[in-house]
């Protein structure tokens, strides 16, 4: 039975990879400009936000939660960080505070899952419309410019031709992927998205693990803010909305089960690619933002889909092993 699901799970994998590809000859033929060095740095940059997003609904996912405030505290976290660096604040001091800030709206999700026992659905709608909210008045409507060379060169360097803000995706995605599939940590993650009564009985605590997932979420997009307000030299409280829903569908296409329990970062690091090669050849081909909307809609429906069908075989193996074994 274990060798079978390696062997599904790879299966998975592969047919990522096969839709990498397609989705490349597509767009390459589309527009010649599509595959080339330049472009697949653009692509990888473009994706690091996404890709910080992902990390942190892959834990909360798997767990069995779910976020849709993170465009909004990536916006908020740009501008509060543009703020405090137009005001003299060093740019040690912005990253702490602009950090300790997204762990503190992970803390006030976590809350009102954990403790008003809100649906995480309900929940995070309620954060994603207060912090945009907030990100618009603290900075009176208006995007905050940057000038603090340090600040900006977040934004600017490169380490063997690579941006720095692949680099920080990259080494993240490493440790929170170890953490995941290697600690007791992750071990508590999977245990309770696959069931939260089973795991409570069994002496874990899921109120602290959601906890430390949403605050992890937070501290991430808060992270993603300080950068894409450096890419962008301004804090912006109108940017990246609907940036939640491309990471979610990159971590169901990766394989991470919208019920919880199942998944894993390779899957989710394919999604990631898949998602943002998807929406960058959207661009180039100039196909005009509305449709853009509705195709990007019809992928996520797809990686639903594909979640709802992975979970119907998932079903059925096991009732053939318990049979089986009966």
């Amino acid at each position: 039975m274990e060798k079978l699901k390696k062997i599904k799970i790879g299966g998975d994998k592969l047919t990522m990879i096969a839709a990498i590809i397609v989705v490349f000859i597509i767009f390459s033929s589309l527009n010649h400009n599509f595959f080339t060095g330049t472009n697949i740095v653009n692509i990888l940059v473009a994706g690091s936000l996404v890709g910080l997003v992902a990390i942190g609904h892959t834990y909360l996912i798997i767990a069995a939660q779910n976020d849709l405030s993170p465009g909004a505290v990536v916006a908020f976290s740009g501008v509060l960080a543009a703020l405090l660096s137009a005001a003299g604040v060093p740019f040690g001091f912005v990253v702490l505070i602009t950090v300790v800030s997204g762990a503190i709206i992970g803390v006030f999700n976590s809350f009102m899952v954990n403790k008003i026992k809100l649906d995480p659905f309900i929940a995070t709608l309620v954060t994603q419309s207060v912090i945009r909210g907030f990100a618009y008045i603290i900075c009176d409507g208006k995007p905050v410019s940057i000038t603090d060379p340090t600040y900006l060169l977040i934004g600017k360097l490169r380490i063997f031709g690579i941006p720095l803000s692949v680099w920080i995706m990259i080494i993240l995605i490493a440790v929170f992927g170890i953490i995941l599939a290697r600690t007791k940590f992750g071990r508590q993650i999977y245990a309770i998205g696959g069931n939260k009564d089973a795991a409570r009985l069994a002496g874990l605590n899921p109120q602290r693990t959601i906890l430390i997932c949403f605050i992890l979420m937070g501290i991430l997009c808060a992270i993603g803010g300080i950068i894409f307000s450096s890419r962008m030299n301004s804090g912006q409280p109108a940017a990246n909305v609907n940036l939640e829903f491309d990471a979610i569908t990159a971590v169901i296409l990766g394989g991470v089960s919208f019920m919880g329990g199942v998944g894993g970062m390779g899957g989710t690091i394919l999604g990631i690619i898949l998602i943002q090669s998807f929406n960058t050849g959207l661009t180039m081909v100039n196909v005009p933002s509305f449709w853009q909307y509705v195709a990007r809609g019809a992928l996520l429906l797809f990686a639903l889909t594909t979640d709802y069908i992975r979970k119907q075989k998932r079903e059925k193996e096991l009732l053939e092993a318990s049979m089986k074994n009966a």
